[in-house]
C-alpha cells in the first residue's frame, strides 16, 4: 500500500515496552506538533463539544512561542507531552543532542505547569534503539500509535480511508495540530468522531488508556 496506516505487528512485538495501543479497549486521540494560534483553538473547541480528552504531543519551541494556547490545552483537561524541543529527527542526533532536546522541552513545560511531562513521542515516529534507556532517565514513556491518519497530507479522502478501514476499539490515533492541514482539521476530527460512534467504540481519557 502507498501508506502504512497501522505499524507492522512484528515492530510492536519487538518494541513492546512502548505504547502502540490503549490498555483499556478505548480509542485515544493524540495530536502532534502544536500548539499554534490557527489550528489549536479549532481543535480545542471541537474536543470540548464532543467531551473528548486528548494528548497533545507539543514541540517545545511552540510551547514557548504560544504559552497562552498551551495553558488552554492544560486547563481544558488535556495532556501535554514531549515531542522534542525543535522537532528534530532523533535518529540524526548524538546522545548529548537527544538529551538536550528532551530536557529543553521539559524546562519549558515545568516553567508553565510546575511539573514534568510523563509521555514522549519522537518526531515522525522515528526512534533509536537506546531511546528506552534515555527516556527512563527522564521518567517518560514512549507513546507511538496504531493508526496514522495522514491528515498532514491535507487530503480529507486519505483521512476517511485510514479511519474507516483501520480504526480499532483500542487504537491510538495520530492527527496533527499544524497549519499545514488547517483546511481539514475540523472535518478530519468529525470523520473520526463519527466513525468511533458508528463502530460502537468509545474515546478514553489518556490516564485510563495508558497505565
Amino acid at each position: 500500500m502507498k501508506y502504512i496506516y497501522n505499524p507492522p505487528y512484528i515492530i510492536k512485538k519487538i518494541f513492546n515496552e512502548y505504547y502502540w495501543n490503549t490498555v483499556n479497549d478505548k480509542v485515544l486521540l493524540t495530536y502532534d506538533d502544536g500548539p499554534n494560534r490557527e489550528t489549536t483553538p479549532i481543535i480545542l473547541e471541537q474536543l470540548d463539544r464532543h467531551s473528548i480528552k486528548a494528548v497533545f504531543f507539543c514541540v517545545g519551541e511552540n510551547l514557548k512561542r504560544y504559552p497562552d494556547q498551551a495553558e488552554v490545552i492544560f486547563k481544558n483537561g488535556h495532556t501535554i507531552a514531549n515531542h522534542t524541543f525543535s522537532h528534530r529527527i532523533i535518529r540524526n542526533l548524538n546522545p548529548f543532542e537527544l538529551r538536550s532536546e528532551l530536557s529543553s522541552f521539559n524546562e519549558v513545560y515545568y516553567d508553565l505547569f510546575g511539573e514534568s511531562p510523563k509521555y514522549f513521542r519522537p518526531p515522525h515516529g522515528r526512534f533509536t534503539l537506546n531511546l528506552k534507556n534515555v527516556l527512563k532517565e527522564f521518567g517518560m514513556k514512549n507513546v507511538m500509535w496504531s493508526l496514522l491518519t495522514y491528515d498532514y497530507k491535507n487530503d480529507l479522502n486519505i483521512v476517511k480511508f485510514a479511519v474507516h478501514n483501520f480504526l480499532e476499539n483500542n487504537s491510538i490515533v495520530v492527527m496533527h495540530d499544524n497549519i499545514k492541514n488547517q483546511s481539514i482539521v475540523s472535518d478530519g476530527l468529525t470523520v473520526l468522531v463519527d466513525c468511533v460512534k458508528n463502530k460502537g467504540f468509545e474515546f478514553g481519557n489518556p490516564s485510563e488508556c495508558m497505565n
